[in-house]
């Protein structure tokens, strides 16, 4: 089966602007594996959104995002709400800092492998997220491909924006770990998982669709981005000190075995609060709380 004419959105500042440097070299291995391509760059946060509904529109059927979770995110999500109603593919070559994405679908992170499996006709359908929340005042939504979630971890993500990217990998997370870590406070929460409600006090909550978060961390090491579930990961009212201590267990995946974790899979979340509670989605910070997840099975197309 030939491959169609590619879309190729370039995030030039991924990678702690790193990406603009790599995308000569990419743009050449492109051509080497045999696609026949236009790109365009983005220009600010939310542009890629534009540029790849716009190419949806416009017939493209293949679009191949360069750059980090972030524009994942953000292509997906112009792919998704496009008026078209084919199937359309999406490629990655992942020059971000953090990669989870890739990690959880299996998309090689070095870009001359990535490249390559561009031309693969292998494609996955995956499940995609999606987040309803509130930013100033008004009711949003987003989809996310990996995941979401609020309360500390949005606090982290915050703080993680505001760092200067000169490291990759979970290195950026953990410096806004330590940044959010002592001015952090636990938020009081209503939680509905499914047809369950509860009133708690929790630490965080995390929306998985995908197995890695914060740089290779396996926060649901037990979720699959096909299996018509999100991962639904509850930390409890948990000390700092206590965070600290169990922290280096997220890596393997055994933090799961903490008595102030919970992991269950739901199709349907809602968390309202009384207080301030932060919204994130693919490692973008987006609004607050109260926040609805649910699932879209098999809604993307990935060439893997």
């Amino acid at each position: 089966m030939a491959i169609p004419h590619v879309k190729v959105i370039v995030n030039p500042v991924a990678g702690a602007h790193s990406t603009r440097r790599k995308w000569p070299l990419i743009s050449q291995r492109l051509r080497e594996v045999g696609l026949s391509f236009d790109h365009e760059y983005t220009e600010g946060v939310g542009h890629a959104i534009e540029l790849a509904r716009a190419a949806t529109n416009d017939g493209y059927r293949f679009l191949v995002a360069v750059g980090g979770d972030g524009t994942v995110n953000e292509v997906a999500n112009g792919i998704l709400s496009s008026t078209s109603l084919r199937r359309i593919t999406l490629g990655v070559v992942s020059t971000g800092t953090g990669s989870d994405f890739v990690r959880s679908v299996g998309i090689p992170r070095d870009y001359a492998s990535a490249c390559s499996s561009l031309t693969s006709q292998r494609r996955l359908l995956i499940d995609v997220g999606v987040v309803e929340y509130k930013c100033a005042g008004k009711s949003e939504q987003r989809f996310f491909v990996n995941g979401a979630g609020v309360g500390f971890d949005a606090e982290v993500v915050k703080a993680t924006e505001r760092l200067p990217k000169y490291f990759g990998g979970t290195i950026p997370y953990v410096g806004g770990l330590l940044r959010s870590l002592f001015g952090y406070k636990n938020k009081s929460v209503v939680l509905k998982v499914g047809n369950r409600e509860e009133t708690k006090r929790i630490l965080s909550i995390v929306v998985s669709n995908g197995c890695y978060f914060g740089g290779g961390m396996r926060v649901a090491p037990q979720a699959e981005l096909g299996d018509g579930l999100l991962d639904v990961m509850t930390v409890d009212d948990m000390g700092k000190f206590e965070l600290l201590k169990a922290f280096p267990t997220i890596y393997k995946g055994t933090h799961i075995t903490h008595p102030k974790v919970r992991m269950e899979k739901a199709t349907h979340i809602a968390i309202e609060s009384s207080e301030t509670l932060l919204v994130h989605a693919d490692g973008e910070l987006l609004g607050e709380a109260p926040a609805s997840f649910w699932l879209m099975p098999a809604a993307l197309s990935i060439v893997v």
